[in-house]
């Protein structure tokens, strides 16, 4: 996307943006304006936690995936804790290898690096020698064929069309801690359980239950990126105690709410690669 269409950043945002991607430094709580691109792209948080939005619904990108946006999906961004967003751009031949939906996958030690120096000082820094178009077309092959042989992660969350899902959805949305059940929201919406069970399965391909712990771990990872402790978080998200948090929550992230909070990078510095 031409650097002439973007609007000009936010205070406290430090951007960088090329037609072949960009790169945003957000303090916590920034969010983009809602847009489209003829190009679809992936995005990956350096550091923090980002919110992607789109039509179908949210993903959740912490610091160790990379979220996938084709071409014509209206999405917009949100960060959560200081965020380091780089912003990568694909060729149609290339994103014609990725899925044609929303989607987030692991990023892997090779992924990251190639991310990194994509939209690291080179795409950007008048001073610093700059990728020819050849070795930038090579990286590029290199972070899809790694992309392809990565599997979806389970950190889009759908965004229910039907009336009745969008009011239950409205309700946990407000308090992700709500342990009503099914039969319980129901009634609040008058709607059967059997109804809004039928409505999860046809529309969202997943049970009431499995939808809400997605919510809820969702809600934990911007807890967490804020600077919230296990015990806090997992009381926030509405588990009774931890150990059924910590649970739920490595089964999708594959390590502990502890282990991530340590292990999340640090800010990188605007200069940095």
């Amino acid at each position: 996307m031409p650097v002439c269409r973007q609007p000009r950043p936010a205070a406290g945002v430090t951007s960088h943006v090329w037609p072949s991607g960009g790169r945003h430094l957000w303090p916590s709580g920034e969010e983009s304006e809602a847009r489209s691109h003829p190009r679809g792209h992936l995005v990956y948080a350096a550091s923090g936690v980002l919110a992607v939005h789109t039509e179908r619904g949210t993903s959740i990108v912490p610091a160790d995936r990379v979220a996938w946006t084709p071409a014509g999906f209206t999405h917009h961004h949100r960060a959560h804790g200081v965020t380091d967003m780089r912003i990568v751009f694909l060729t149609p031949s290339l994103a014609r290898l990725l899925p044609g939906h929303p989607a987030v996958f692991l990023a892997s030690g090779l992924a990251r690096e190639v991310l990194l120096a994509l939209t690291g000082p080179r795409a950007h820094d008048a001073d610093v020698p700059a990728h020819s178009p050849a070795a930038r077309a090579r990286l590029l092959r290199v972070l899809v064929d790694d992309l392809q042989e990565a599997h979806e992660q389970p950190l889009h969350l759908p965004q229910p069309a039907d009336d009745r899902l969008r009011a239950v959805a409205r309700i946990l949305y407000e308090n992700p801690a709500d342990n009503s059940t099914l039969a319980e929201l129901g009634r609040t919406i008058g709607a059967s359980p059997r109804t809004l069970s039928r409505l999860f399965h046809d529309e969202l391909a997943m049970t009431f239950y499995e939808w809400r712990t997605q919510l809820r771990i969702h809600h934990a990872l911007v807890l967490l990126a804020d600077g919230h402790d296990t015990l806090r978080t997992a009381a926030a998200c509405g588990w009774a105690n931890p150990s059924g948090f910590i649970a739920a929550f490595t089964a999708v992230l594959g390590t502990t709410p502890g282990r991530y909070r340590t292990n999340r990078p640090a800010p990188r510095p605007p200069s940095a690669s």
